[in-house]
């Protein structure tokens, strides 16, 4: 686990797990909401309700660009609420303002995991093909190295805590963020 520095003055409104498809953010968020007795939240899934359509569809007709722009609305309308556990899209750090919006109203945990595990994970999902359309022309397993490389410095400077997945369950995971939590809380 590493921990960056987090400002102590910060009343901590939101948890945002950030980090690629399928380094689990949405069942760590479902857990960790349960755990504090939070609400869930999922960007992924308030972009496409609000769509009326799923991701696929939503970058077929509007590109990644389209989709980003629904994202930073959403992100927006969830970072005036207090007491939520938020999964967000794997993109979401691509927007500066997005991040400093996370880090002003919340804990950024970034879930990491390597390309070998995040690539089991997703030929394992049974959904994941088809609700995550690709991000580049390259295969799956040299699209997850590509977009991995140029977003871990992205992931890394949105994040006050980074916590491995590959091989900390779920239950592992809430406990270190409950954790922190509690420290940073007892700290203030």
């Amino acid at each position: 686990m590493q921990i960056s520095d987090f400002c102590q003055d910060v009343t901590i409104m939101n948890v945002y797990l950030v980090g690629y498809r399928c380094c689990g953010k949405t069942g760590v968020g479902s857990a960790l909401a349960g755990r504090l007795g939070w609400d869930f939240v999922d960007t992924d899934r308030l972009v496409t309700a609000a769509a009326g359509m799923d991701v696929a569809a939503i970058v077929a007709r509007q590109g990644w660009e389209g989709f980003r722009r629904r994202e930073r609305q959403v992100l927006r309308d969830i970072c005036g609420r207090r007491r939520q556990v938020v999964a967000t899209g794997g993109g979401i750090v691509l927007n500066r303002d997005n991040v400093a919006a996370m880090r002003r109203s919340g804990l950024v945990v970034w879930l990491k995991a390597s390309p070998e595990v995040i690539a089991a994970r997703m030929a394992a999902d049974p959904d994941g093909a088809a609700g995550r359309p690709a991000l580049t022309g390259l295969d799956s397993q040299a699209e997850i190295r590509a977009v991995l490389e140029s977003r871990i410095p992205l992931y890394a400077a949105a994040a006050h805590l980074e916590l491995d997945t590959d091989e900390a369950g779920v239950e592992e995971v809430c406990r270190q963020v409950a954790e922190f939590l509690e420290e940073k809380h007892d700290g203030q």
